[in-house]
């Protein structure tokens, strides 16, 4: 039997980091993969490929709408669906096989087969040929990740009825994708379909889209993706989704007139969140505990309630983030070293990728308004920046809050092109606790995108915008 300073049970960001970094600190390192492929959710069929199909639908779709403007013309535009997949499916190799090559170069041992606990210590491994191997381990980190969540009177058929794994997939472009749910998946594939020509129709319970994020990046969104043919309905309930054979009919209430509301699609979508995936890890047989929701309950170090037994990313409370799970990773490890590591979970950003993107960082204006925090709001369009026109991407805009007093940044909110990228500095700003004043005097190179910041920044400290 072999014995570990450290087993990590999957292979996704958080899990993959965690190992690395524990590696990196000098422990002897196993990961356990239940699939054949390393990098869980998101390398395999989550972030790095909706980006892949998100990109090359948004080149289709400037070709078709934007390319005549700046003097090329296209005849013949058509879509290649499988093509987009097969590139798709490229991008997904090439990172899966640079984590294989991570693995190897940190000299971490890779099993793959279902990883349960049999004492706090032990951990069995059941392979896919039915065999099975017995590990022993020191410490251990939970990183198994999360699933789709299922919606009561929908049944995931995985043909018509599907989640955003088949999405990633599918054959042939949807004439009608009716989403049940108005979150960050379903906005990005979404945003994917329907610029290769589908109707798509959002199906949301709430009044707003993303809702965990500033109510007016939510507004500013729904309002640009109607530019691009979504449909949005607000305050339905789903009760049902049907599959008849080619069509889906999805039944809805709405909540304002408590009449029933029928959809018809040839694709439904439901994309209502994610839930922790703990399933057959065998906690119950060393007594790590789970909350209501099913994930992991940990300490401030995440340890669980049993003595070098960890828990990371989705599976534990916080946002489910790639990055988040990877900060965690590399936070545990560390721990273990007996080093005195911290995040700062306000800090962590959130991002939509559609186009244009959304991202934050912060707290929102409904939450400084709640905590009591007087606070300063500076607002910046991204129609008023000179690279935002010259590259035709003027929606969007990007806001500011300063607390009243001190001119310390709160939060930044962004809408527009590149947002993934410039929320950045924003953090940077943030966690060296920066005023709206220091980001005002910080020169911009010109033009560019994070002008509009800088500008937002000069509103906020002393309504001084420049180009407004």
């Amino acid at each position: 039997m072999k014995t570990y300073d450290v087993v990590v049970i999957g292979s996704g960001p958080g899990g993959y980091v965690a190992a690395i970094r524990c590696a990196q600190l000098g422990m002897k390192t196993a990961i356990i993969e239940k699939y054949a492929a390393l990098g869980g959710t998101c390398l395999n069929v989550g972030c790095i490929p909706s980006k892949a199909l998100l990109d090359s639908s948004e080149h289709f779709y400037n070709a078709g709408h934007a390319f005549k403007i700046h003097g090329i013309d296209i005849t013949g535009l058509k879509p290649n669906m499988a093509q987009m997949i097969s590139r798709k499916n490229i991008v997904v190799k090439e990172n899966v096989d640079g984590i294989i090559f991570l693995m190897k170069k940190n000299k971490i041992d890779v099993y793959t087969g279902l990883g349960s606990f049999q004492k706090p210590d032990l951990i069995q491994v059941l392979k896919g040929d039915g065999s099975v191997e017995t590990i022993q381990f020191k410490n251990s980190i939970i990183a198994t990740g999360s699933k789709p969540s299922r919606l009561r009177g929908v049944e995931i058929d995985k043909k018509r009825i599907i989640t955003s794994t088949e999405a990633l997939n599918l054959v042939d472009i949807p004439k009608h994708l009716i989403i049940i749910g108005g979150g960050v998946i379903g906005l990005e594939l979404g945003s994917v379909y329907a610029r290769l020509g589908a109707k798509v129709s959002v199906v949301e319970f709430t009044d707003s889209l993303i809702g965990m994020m500033d109510k007016s990046l939510g507004k500013e969104l729904e309002k640009v993706l109607r530019k691009i043919g979504l449909e949005f309905y607000f305050n339905h309930a789903v009760s049902s989704a049907v599959n008849s054979g080619k069509e889906v009919t999805v039944t809805a209430k709405d909540l304002k007139s408590e009449k029933e509301v029928l959809f018809s699609g040839d694709y439904c979508l439901l994309s209502v969140g994610r839930s922790p995936f703990t399933n057959e890890l065998g906690l119950e047989n060393v007594g790590v505990k789970t909350d209501d929701k099913g994930k992991v309950v940990v300490n401030e170090h995440l340890e669980t309630n049993v003595k070098g037994i960890y828990a990371i990313g989705d599976v534990v409370r916080g946002a489910m983030l790639a990055h988040k799970a990877e900060e965690e990773g590399m936070f545990v490890a560390e721990i273990i070293a007996g080093q005195k590591p911290h995040i700062n979970y306000l800090l962590i950003p959130n991002v939509v990728y559609t186009w244009p993107e959304v991202a934050a960082v912060g707290y929102t204006e409904e939450e400084l308004k709640t905590k009591g925090i007087k606070y300063k709001a500076g607002n910046f369009p991204f129609k008023a920046s000179g690279r935002a026109r010259a590259s035709m991407d003027t929606d969007g805009f990007v806001k500011v809050y300063a607390d009243a007093e001190s001119d310390e940044i709160l939060g930044v909110h962004m809408i527009g092109p590149r947002a993934a990228d410039m929320i950045a500095e924003a953090v940077v700003a943030m966690e060296f606790r920066a005023s709206a004043e220091d980001i005002a005097r910080i020169s911009h190179a010109h033009p560019t995108y994070t002008e509009v910041f800088r500008e937002a920044c000069l509103a906020a400290s002393a309504n001084r915008a420049i180009h407004s």
